[in-house]
């Protein structure tokens, strides 16, 4: 369960493109955490661990044009391994996917898992469409990801109303209508999560969202908290190591702008390719600092590479190294190596790879169209180089990719964020939002206490490299105990409404 907890605050998820506060050049995915554990489930086949299903799905849920009556095969995972059944009322844990293959969550996911036997839950993960193999027009590829007249189905709000109808009908198949549901979700997902219990009341009794930024939106939130939170996170582990990263990006454009410097930076941090370029090369190391900041796990992990426990004291232990001299590239090459090459196996490393082993591509489309979400601003206290967050450059590379220009200010139109406290106590009720101070996508998190029932877990220590892991272990278990205990709780009021002695109580 401890695992399983840390990457509740930390997922991208996969979770979205933003123009890179240190490459001007494309848009760059980012990938906060989800409910899921950095280490795999212990089951020796994937069918041990869920079944894959399918749903018959409408492409479009708020228009009656001829063509919103198209399907898609929606897949869905289940295990019912511990489940009591429909007619004991057991509940439904649900899975509100990412911007991702849902495999890829299912496998990785510990929470879900760890807590059914408890609650004799039935588990079931919905993957989101357009990702994965939940892919409309005949889940051709091709066809969905044309242009914006297909994309243009690729949203949030239909995610959410897929995942109600999927719900409704799951739950009058298995004769369990009474089975309460409670949805989890982590990052993207984890924002889901808690829109979905705002926007469908009557059909989940509540939602745990993990590191669910779901004020990063406008100006709710300030442009320059993520990467604040990334720069925090080096420098409290050592100053040194924060200091050679910030005067590092200097080096660089000094160096590719001298004669010989483009073959120096491609040896020195091994590049597969001549054409090297500072731009490229910056991008590479800072996507390594990101999501390294975003998965700095007290205990081995491998969920978006292998890397060891506590990855950025290791990295800021390889910077710090004096066998390294006074070496800045050397360094700097050792520190990414722990997110690169932590396995050791590659030879040299290639800057335009693009590869997308996870499916995770069309987020660019969400990101140019209602994720508009300002996270790139660097201040001069960074640890990157210092930048403003540029709508316009947003909006340039959308025309130039999509043809389209993004809503800014759709998601709050939609869901709400501003004045988040006083709305939510007024209707809102049952969602736990989790998150650890340490991640970076928690500036943008529900920190406080709303009411009652909504409720902010906040780990203090969110990535723990300065504590033992004895200690951590006694957080993440305490914190876990508290998540049991709330669900558990709007279990029973659901069970006491049901029975005899709710008249008593409430008459």
């Amino acid at each position: 369960m401890i695992m399983s907890i840390r990457l509740l605050y930390t997922l991208h998820t996969l979770f979205f493109l933003s123009l890179s506060s240190i490459s001007y050049a494309k848009v760059t995915p980012r990938f906060p955490s989800s409910v899921v554990s950095p280490e795999q489930i212990s089951v020796s086949t994937e069918n041990e661990l869920y079944r894959a299903k399918y749903f018959t799905q409408i492409l479009d849920h708020f228009n009656f044009q001829p063509q919103s009556y198209q399907t898609f095969q929606q897949r869905y995972l289940v295990n019912d391994t511990y489940w009591g059944g429909a007619k004991n009322n057991a509940p439904i844990f649900v899975y509100t996917g990412n911007e991702g293959d849902i495999e890829w969550f299912a496998q990785n996911t510990g929470f879900m898992f760890e807590i059914a036997p408890h609650f004799k839950a039935l588990l079931v993960f919905i993957e989101h469409r357009f990702y994965g193999k939940s892919i409309p027009y005949g889940g051709d590829k091709v066809v969905a990801y044309k242009n914006s007249s297909t994309l243009g189905y690729l949203s949030s709000a239909q995610a959410l109303a897929d995942y109600a109808t999927l719900i409704i009908d799951l739950k009058k198949n298995l004769t369990a209508t009474d089975s309460p549901v409670v949805v989890f979700g982590g990052s993207y997902g984890g924002m889901l999560a808690a829109w979905f219990r705002l926007k469908y009341p009557h059909v989940t009794i509540g939602a745990l969202a993990s590191s669910s930024p779901i004020l990063n939106f406008e100006n709710i939130t300030s442009p320059y908290s993520f990467n604040n939170i990334v720069t925090q996170d080096f420098k409290s582990e050592s100053e040194n190591c924060y200091k050679v990263i910030k005067a590092s990006w200097q080096q660089i454009v000094d160096t590719a702008s001298q004669p010989g410097g483009p073959e120096l930076l491609r040896k020195s941090f091994h590049i597969c390719k001549d054409d090297i370029s500072a731009g490229s090369l910056e991008n590479w190391l800072g996507t390594a600092y990101i999501y390294t900041a975003m998965t700095d796990y007290p205990t081995p992990s491998n969920f978006l590479n292998p890397m060891p426990a506590y990855p950025i004291k290791q990295m800021c232990k390889a910077i710090d190294d004096p066998a390294t001299g006074k070496d800045i590239f050397a360094k700097l090459y050792r520190a990414v190596s722990i997110y690169y090459n932590y396995t050791g196996t590659a030879m040299c490393f290639d800057l335009d790879d693009n590869s997308d082993p996870h499916g995770l591509a069309e987020w660019t489309w969400q990101a140019c169209t209602e994720m508009i979400m300002p996270t790139d601003g660097n201040n001069k206290e960074s640890i990157f180089p210092a930048s403003e967050w540029i709508y316009n450059d947003r909006v340039r590379f959308c025309k130039a990719k999509f043809n389209v220009v993004p809503r800014p200010t759709w998601i709050t139109n939609e869901f709400g964020g501003h004045d988040i406290k006083r709305v939510l106590k007024r209707f809102g009720s049952n969602i736990i939002f989790f998150n650890g101070v340490r991640d970076p996508w928690s500036g943008g998190g529900v920190l406080k206490n709303i009411s009652e029932s909504i409720i902010a877990i906040v780990a203090k220590e969110g990535k723990l490299s300065s504590e033992s892991k004895d200690k951590y272990m006694h957080t993440v278990n305490c914190t876990s105990l508290l998540i049991i205990a709330v669900i558990f709780l709007w279990e029973t009021i659901i069970s006491v409404k049901r029975s005899r002695w709710f008249l008593l109580i409430f008459t």
